[in-house]
Order: C-alpha cells, then structure tokens, then sequence
C-alpha cells in the first residue's frame, strides 16, 4: 500500500520449465523409470569417470529410496565428447538393450555431464553413440528418449 506499487491484473508468463537441468547428475533406475541425482560432492574429470560412477551404483540411502543401477562395469571403453556428441566405444558387446533403463542411465547420465562441460550446449541436445565391438551401433540417442511423460 504505502510503497508506491500499483496492483495489476494476472500477467501470463508462459508455460512451464521443462528439458533437463544444468548441473551433474547420475541418473539411477527404479520402478517409476530413471530418476536423477544430483552429484555435489564430487569432481569427476572425464566422461570415463561417469561410466564408472554408475555402475558403481548408488549411495546406501539412495538404494532405501529405491534406485539401483542396470549399468554394468565393460571391460573396456573410450569416452569422447565433441559439443553435443558424445561417443562410447566398447571393447567387447553392449550388455544393454537400445530403449531400455539401464541404456536411458548411460545416456541421461553422459548428456549431464557433457553439457556441464560444454556451457553452451543442453543437456537434452546432447547425442549419445554407443559403439561395441561387435553389432551395429546404437544411436545417435538422447535422453527425452527414456523420461516418462
């Protein structure tokens, strides 16, 4: 009343946020699908790390809450990342179905932390390959491609 603000009527503002977040995530499977969870307390240097961090799985209280990881330890692997791409080369096979959770995980987890790395591009821009050893690759894939809804 008093600070000089005159009322107005309701102002649209669009719809709701929507795309993945900024900032490091891994994402774990559960019964309702992947669910993110952000990572604080770490520095993770390279796109080879977040392979490793996932299949470690998750902490004591996350696995309470339901989460677990699909993402198994390969035998051996190249990450890379280029702006919006990231490609993983695997020594041996894919142990993963295309569309399925534990592929989602790989996927969601590496276009979170490419786009920390990369400011300018978006998590939910991020293309991710997966190339075994043997069989065809699968992608270029993305992480709207496994979030419900």
């Amino acid at each position: 009343m008093g600070c000089g603000v005159q009322p107005t009527g309701v102002i649209g503002a669009g719809g709701p946020a929507s795309g993945l977040t900024r900032g490091m995530r891994l994402y774990f499977a559960s019964d309702t699908g992947l669910r993110a969870v952000p990572l604080l307390d770490r520095d993770i240097e390279d796109l080879g790390s977040v392979m490793k961090l996932l299949a470690q799985g998750p902490s004591a209280a996350e696995q309470r809450e339901g989460l677990t990881t699909l993402v198994l330890a390969p035998g051996g692997y190249t990450v890379t990342g280029d702006a919006a791409r990231v490609t993983v080369v695997l020594e041996g096979p894919y142990w993963a179905e295309a569309r399925d959770q534990a592929t989602g995980q790989l996927v969601c987890t590496l276009a979170s932390f490419q786009s920390v790395r990369e400011e300018e591009v978006r998590a939910d821009e991020v293309e991710v390959t997966i190339s075994p050893a043997d069989g065809p690759a699968l992608g270029p894939l993305r992480c709207a491609e496994f979030r419900d809804g």
